[in-house]
């Protein structure tokens, strides 16, 4: 008869003082370099308890040996225990959060906005009936089977798709998990259609980029509706259509998708006949929009610029800075006396106001005077409760 195999002792660390701080107030990654100690090896996914330099309790959280982000905060302050009840409360107080954001014409949004909602390194968006769980760290992988009880109680007769990062793809893996997986329900390999205010689409949530759909732009394709009557509309970088859809139901007199991808022009025509009250014709150009900008010779009344990242890390700061400017520059020079630029950006090495910065000094140099009329941020079903997490900032100019 073999011995009974001991139980491990609860995985311990401290901290650099420096990492101690930042832990201490707010922020929900722990990394590789900021570790000073710790008790013995840890597993992807169990819980490590962090304690400060006097041996007190500062945070417990997700513990990942394969990511340089070693520590995932889940709870700071007093100890507790992250039992059923712990956990149910954290995604109901999301679901709380969203509960007065949309009304019946809407039902794809986000539901889980990873750190900021208190579910560091997992996303989860809606569309329609189905529920799209995006991981970004192999820790979620022990705990999915939790996460997916949560969601059946909440979320009754709907079928959930597992999206992962690339980087975690060999670990799921190992753990018998793929991107794209259904691991509740009945989902095809068809679009999901869902509304957004009470406009259609499609979400390719099993092979799309993101989970399907970019639901973070959702305000701003709100606010282009209210610009768009009476005008000449070019959605540059269109991918699926979405600032062409709410332009043409706020008044368009004529809407252009332009974008480089085939296959994001072809969802774009989809998601257009899917409206078939949208009456404004739409035409969709497959080009390379730096190019095409440089040598067209139509002019439009309002065009937005919603570019996929410029800067996917540091290095490509400056560089992406510059491209925002020519970009902004080139616009500028196919609107229409009184046509309204609308520039957006969703690389987080490049900060708001960096952003902006290139945009109004593009608007200065082209010699024709300008207004402001809006800066906007995060959506509030995005929110973004640390810097790290901010990554998308637009711009409104108009010019005479």
């Amino acid at each position: 008869m073999s011995a009974p195999v001991p139980a491990r002792s609860r995985l311990r660390l401290r901290l650099s003082p420096a990492a101690e701080l930042h832990v201490r107030g707010g922020h929900p990654w722990v990394y590789e370099s900021s570790v000073r100690d710790q008790n013995r090896e840890g597993d992807a996914g169990e819980l490590a308890v962090v304690y400060d330099r006097r041996d007190r309790f500062l945070a417990i959280g997700l513990y990942d040996p394969h990511s340089p982000l070693r520590v995932r905060v889940l709870h700071t302050g007093a100890p507790a225990t992250l039992d059923d009840a712990w956990w149910g409360e954290r995604l109901d107080a999301a679901l709380r959060l969203r509960a007065p954001l949309f009304g019946a014409d809407t039902d794809g949004y986000r539901v889980v906005n990873g750190e900021s909602d208190g579910w560091p390194g997992l996303v989860i968006d809606r569309y329609a009936h189905v529920l799209v769980l995006k991981l970004y760290t192999a820790a979620w992988f022990p705990h999915l089977e939790r996460v997916l009880k949560l969601l059946e109680e909440r979320f009754l007769d709907s079928s959930v798709v597992l999206r992962l990062s690339r980087n975690i793809q060999t670990h799921a893996a190992q753990a018998g998990l793929h991107d794209g997986q259904v691991l509740a329900g009945h989902v095809d390999d068809a679009p999901v259609v869902f509304h957004e205010t009470g406009l259609a689409f499609e979400a390719e949530v099993r092979r799309g980029q993101k989970t399907g759909f970019f639901l973070d732009q959702r305000e701003n394709r709100r606010r282009v509706e209210r610009l768009a009557r009476g005008r000449r509309v070019l959605n540059a970088f269109s991918f699926s259509g979405g600032f062409s859809l709410y332009a043409a139901r706020g008044g368009a007199t004529e809407v252009v998708s332009l974008d480089l991808s085939a296959h994001a022009l072809n969802s774009a025509a989809r998601n257009y006949a899917l409206n078939p009250k949208l009456t404004a014709p739409h035409e969709t150009i497959q080009a390379d929009v730096f190019d095409w900008l440089t040598h067209t010779g139509r002019a439009f009344d309002l065009i937005v610029l919603d570019p996929p990242s410029l800067a996917r890390r540091e290095t490509e700061r400056a560089g992406a800075i510059r491209a925002y400017g020519k970009l902004a520059a080139d616009a500028t020079s196919r609107l229409a006396p009184g046509g309204i630029l609308v520039s957006g950006s969703c690389s987080a090495h490049v900060s708001a106001d960096e952003f902006w910065d290139a945009v109004r000094d593009a608007a200065t140099q082209s010699g024709r005077p300008w207004k402001e009329l809006a800066t906007t941020r995060h959506a509030p079903d995005h929110h973004a409760s640390f810097a790290e997490a901010e990554y998308l900032k637009a711009i409104y100019l108009q010019l005479e």
